[in-house]
């Protein structure tokens, strides 16, 4: 038979043992008020409102009673009403290529703590490296009327540029550098980081370079400015193999192999990521080829495992912390009314170890 059972009514309140009626009321979980979560707690509707919205402008021993209240009730506010109350979701969408690397998922973390902290919350939505798929997603994402939005890189077709321009919230731009951002921008120069790079390989005597390269836009801007610092010193035949994204240690082995048909005397290599660069090393170790006498080899990215190779890989760090906060710290002005910072420039460091 079913169980009948009464569902309490009453909900205790602070410091006291008599108990109150709670009304009742359709959707949410358990039927719970907002109202509901102030008697218990003993603080105003508002004050409530403001601990889910607005955490920081609630005294913190308030704020630690509301949440208990909360806890204690398993109450869920409704978003989707409050948004259409107030023309506000507190949601802010982020869309990166992947998280399977800590090169993303690193800013990503940091981002989504630093938006929770003003009282946002992050929708991640992963798009590959295909501008059709970020255009897909970011139709969808923009249906739930998200306040702000973090991109990824700042190579976009013509028509979502201009929807992003005219849809009226904050936008910040990541992963890259452009004299011409959306709006707002937290990155660096690919370019520069291939100039760099080619600059560290001819110091080190390297005469025939070669380059293993992800296919997707911001590997080919650092391809660009790797050729172009090399062509300036005469050097324009290098060997290349460019891969399809997202890149990996076996296909830096089956690149290296290629390069070697193309070049036998090669003697560095510029690879797009530390996992082409890991693959790359690997094979060349079981050629006998000596690293870095008779090889260099450069990575991008700096994951923890560079310094871990033996020898130790030499790559290219790029501050995802400091992008994360600095892009949470763009919308979160520019929410409050602020002009928000135009374009940050974190830089880059060529990290040296042991392989080039």
């Amino acid at each position: 038979m079913p169980n009948d059972k009464p569902i309490p009514q009453s909900i205790e309140l602070p410091g006291s043992a008599s108990t109150r009626p709670v009304k009742r009321s359709r959707g949410g979980a358990k039927g719970l008020r907002i109202t509901d979560v102030a008697t218990a707690a003993g603080v105003s509707a508002i004050t409530v409102s403001r601990a889910f919205n607005n955490p920081e402008s609630v005294a913190a021993e308030t704020l630690e009673r509301v949440r208990q209240v909360v806890q204690r009730l398993g109450y869920v506010p409704n978003r989707l009403a409050g948004g259409l109350s107030s023309s506000k979701s507190r949601l802010i969408a982020a869309i990166v290529p992947t998280i399977a690397h800590s090169l993303f998922s690193e800013t990503i973390q940091v981002f989504s703590e630093t938006m929770s902290q003003g009282g946002y919350q992050v929708l991640l939505a992963l798009s590959g490296y295909n501008n059709s798929n970020e255009e897909a997603l970011l139709a969808a994402v923009l249906s739930r009327r998200p306040e702000g939005i973090l991109l990824t890189g700042v190579a976009h077709t013509d028509s979502l540029r201009e929807r992003l321009r005219n849809v009226g919230i904050p936008i910040v731009e990541t992963w890259d550098m452009t004299e011409t951002p959306i709006d707002m921008l937290v990155g660096f120069s690919h370019y520069q980081i291939g100039e760099a790079v080619a600059e560290r390989l001819l110091k080190r005597g390297v005469r025939h370079p070669g380059l293993v390269s992800a296919d997707d836009q911001r590997a080919m801007a650092r391809r660009s400015g790797f050729r172009e610092r090399l062509a300036r010193e005469g050097i324009r035949d290098i060997a290349e193999i460019i891969v399809k994204s997202p890149s990996s240690v076996s296909t830096g082995k089956t690149a290296f192999a290629g390069l070697m048909k193309q070049a036998p005397e090669l003697d560095g290599v510029f690879c797009g990521s530390d996992l082409l660069a890991i693959g790359v090393l690997g094979e060349a170790k079981r050629r006998g080829i000596e690293v870095p006498s008779a090889l260099s080899i450069c990575g991008f990215g700096d994951l923890e495992f560079a310094s871990e190779t033996t020898p130790q890989l030499t790559t290219v760090r790029v501050d995802g912390t400091r992008i994360g906060v600095s892009a949470a710290r763009c919308l979160l002005e520019r929410l409050k009314g602020g002009p928000g910072t135009r374009v940050v420039d974190v830089g880059f460091q060529i990290v040296e170890r042991e392989s080039v």
